[in-house]
This record gives C-alpha cells, structure tokens and sequence, in this order.
C-alpha cells in the first residue's frame, strides 16, 4: 500500500512538474503585458475620427481589447474584440468616432483603450489619453484681396486662421500645395506659393485656400485671382541621325531594357516613360523643403549666356519630315561657353547632386517655403546634398550630359512640385510687387 501511495505521489509530482512547465513553456504563465500604439498624435477630435490603434503581444497572444471614449463620467463603448483563440499576436484597428451619433459636445473627453492577453494571469494594458472634442471649423482671413498670376507663373499668398491649423494650403483645381506658417509683424500667418498651370483659363481653374485643424476639420474658401493669359511658344525639332545614334546609346547603356531597342525606339521611351519618371522623382525631392525663408532678392541667371528654349515651348519632334513626338519644355536653356561655371541662383540647400534621366547631371536646391532650383545638363557637380549654398556659388560646369545636343545649362524652378517660368523670378519687380509687398502686410 506505501509503494502504491509513493507512485501516486511522484506521479502527481512529475504531472504537476510537466503541467507547469508546459504551461510556462507555452507561454500560459507569463507576466508582460501586451503592448498598445496608436498609428498618429491625437489631440483632438472633429465630428468624424478614424482612429488607428495597433495592438500586440508576443508571449501568451491577444486576448480582448475594447476601446471607450468618456465623457461628463458617461462611457461609450467603441469597440469590444474578443479573440476566440490563442496565437494571434498583433491586432491593427480602425474606430471611427462619430461624436455626433455620440452625443458629445465640444470640450474634453478620455478615451480608454485596454488590451488583455491570454495568459493564465489575464496581463492587461490600460492607455487613457486626453482629448478635446472640436467641432467648430478654422475660419480663413486672406491678407490680400488682389492676386496676379501668369499662366505658367507663381502665386504667393498670405493669410490667417482662426485657430492653429494641421494643415494649410491651397488647391489649384484637383492639384494641392501645402502652405506653411510664419510669423509676419508677430502674428502666426500663413503663407503659400503654388503654381499656375501654363494652360490655366479663369473660366475652367478653380483655386480655393484650405485650413484643417487639428481636429480634422476643414474650411475651403475660394481664393480671387486674375490670370493672365500668355502666349507659349512652337518649335519644331529635327531628330537626325547622328543626335540618335549618339545620344540613344547613351541611355541604352544605363537602361538594360533598352538592349535590342531601335535609336527611335529608345528615344520614343526617354521622351515618354523616363521624362515622365524623373518628373515624378523631381517630385519627390521636393516634397520635404526647409519651413523658413532661404533665399534673398532675385534669382540669378546664368552671365553671359544666350536663351535656346524658353519656359513652356511646346516642341513637336520631327522624323523624316514628319511629326514623331512631343515635350513641353519646363525651363529655360541657356548656353555661353562649353563648361561654363553654374552659380546657385540664390541661397538654399542642396536637396539633390547627381545623374537625373533626361537632365543628365543635375543639382536641385531647396530655397525654402516649397521653392527650388535646378540645373542640369552639367558636366561636372562641385557640391554635394545637405550643403548649404550661397548666391553665386559656383555649383558645376554646364555640359551635354542627358537629352542634350549641344552644351547649355537647363534652369528649372519648381513650386509647390510643379515647374514654373524662371523669368519672373529674375525680374526684380515682380518679387516686390508679388511677394514682398503681400509679405509687409
């Protein structure tokens, strides 16, 4: 009978030892809690909120995890997920908070978002944070109830909101460009440059400014502006052999899929795919520009060199006599000497040193507030991204490098990411009249 009861005790013993090391080894028995993250900074909220929350736990897995938002001590439950099994270790939600189906008013509220995992300990995680319901739209005061714009040309424009904003800006039909926020005579004001499209008409641009607070909500009111109409000129360019031959090979040899492809064939995808991507690249480089004032006066033009092609020359390529392609020409060519020494137009950083598709070697400079510079087609690059340039720098040498028959400096300024005509940004007349007198208001 002793022998008997000694086997059921170790046999409980090694049942006991065996269940809580499976129960530790499976994670049954661990203490850490699971984890909580919210996908954006909420401090406020508007009529509609879609929250992003991520959730997760890497030992036990998600068990339960409810969201409430409180308000005046009554709670309203958003969310309350339960996961029917172990083993699922992250969890992304979207809640919307509807304040009005809610019944909330402007003012404070707590929201509450728990997660529970499925250990034996039911380790939980409780994140409350503080929020204000804001129902009430920024109202918008523009600073000057006269613009001008070119076809092709920029606008700049200042104005004030009735609140702090998340975001600011202004739509050129479909296209936004976001503004940014200075202090003009000690008050917060608002200030964006955009482009106006070179085939902008009054009766068919619609232009509205934009102030989103921080709560989401939006204000669009419509910005006046008188357009002025320009005459662009067309050009037509002859594709002749040696230009192929020469240049095609060049964009074959960094473009493996180019292999095999006729001169025109090549030339039919630079002018097409590769002109499209590297506009889009441009794009990009641009999209992040310093929030402060960078440059000073007027943009200098390139000494001594003589116009090739002007901003917005339609171009009609031709074959054979006969019409092959098309470009729209998005700067000004400029040509002296061969390797001519390039200066950074005005003060800025560099945001961009290197081969560029089409503009070859090229330099893109970020003057601040959306506004850069480019210069390609060089032949040599003496600067480098991050480095801050003075006017007058000397930046490169002018060259033949990418879709260039001859050696010339393509000057380009973009606004906002789309390219506008350079020559306003000489005349010194036109940045007092345009820019600095809406900057003394």
């Amino acid at each position: 009978m002793k022998k008997f009861r000694s086997y059921i005790t170790i046999s409980l013993a090694i049942l006991i030892v065996v269940t809580v090391c499976f129960l530790y080894f499976f994670d049954y028995l661990e203490r850490e809690k699971p984890a909580i993250k919210l996908n954006q900074e909420i401090i406020a909220i508007g009529k509609l909120k879609n929250v992003g929350i991520t959730f997760w736990d890497q030992k036990s897995g998600l068990s339960n995890m409810i969201v409430e938002i409180i308000q005046d001590n009554k709670g309203h439950i958003l969310v309350n997920e339960k996961i029917s099994s172990r083993g699922t270790k992250q969890k992304i939600l979207f809640v919307p908070i509807d304040t009005t189906s809610l019944n909330l008013h402007d003012g404070p509220a707590t929201i509450n978002i728990t997660a529970t995992d499925y250990s034996i300990f039911r380790n939980q995680t409780i994140q409350s944070l503080t929020v204000t319901i804001d129902t009430i739209p920024p109202q918008i005061t523009l600073l000057s109830k006269i613009n001008n714009a070119n076809q092709g040309g920029t606008c700049f424009i200042t104005y004030r909101t009735s609140k702090p904003t998340d975001l600011t800006g202004v739509y050129v039909n479909d296209y936004f460009t976001a503004g940014y926020t200075l202090m003009i005579n000690n008050k917060p004001t608002s200030v964006t440059y955009f482009a106006l499209p070179y085939n902008a008409f009054k009766s068919k641009t619609k232009i509205a400014v934009l102030a989103r607070d921080y709560a989401g909500n939006e204000t669009r009111i419509p910005l006046p502006c008188m357009i002025r109409e320009k005459n662009f000129r067309s050009d037509k360019m002859n594709l002749n052999e040696t230009f192929l031959q020469q240049k095609m090979l060049e964009f074959q040899a960094i473009v493996p899929a180019l292999q095999g492809k006729t001169p025109l064939e090549i030339f039919s995808y630079v002018n097409s795919e590769m002109r499209n991507d590297n506009f889009r690249s441009i794009q990009s480089i641009c999209q992040k520009s310093t929030p402060k004032i960078l440059w000073e006066g007027t943009f200098l033009r390139m000494r001594s060199a003589s116009p090739m092609a002007l901003f917005g020359d339609q171009r009609t390529y031709v074959v054979a006599g006969k019409n092959f392609a098309n470009s729209l020409h998005t700067g000004v060519d400029l040509a002296s000497v061969a390797h001519a020494p390039i200066e950074a137009a005005n003060n800025g950083i560099v945001a961009f040193a290197g081969p560029l598709g089409i503009y070859g070697n090229t330099i893109i400079i970020d003057h601040g507030l959306g506004i850069f510079s480019l210069y390609g087609h060089l032949s040599s690059i003496n600067t480098a991204v991050g480095k801050t340039v003075k006017k007058e720098e000397v930046i490169g040498h002018s060259g033949t490098s990418g879709l260039a028959g001859g050696d010339h400096l393509h000057f380009s300024i973009i606004v906002g990411g789309q390219f506008v005509n350079p020559q306003e940004w000489w005349d010194a007349h036109w940045i007092e009249d345009n820019i600095n007198k809406k900057r003394r208001l």
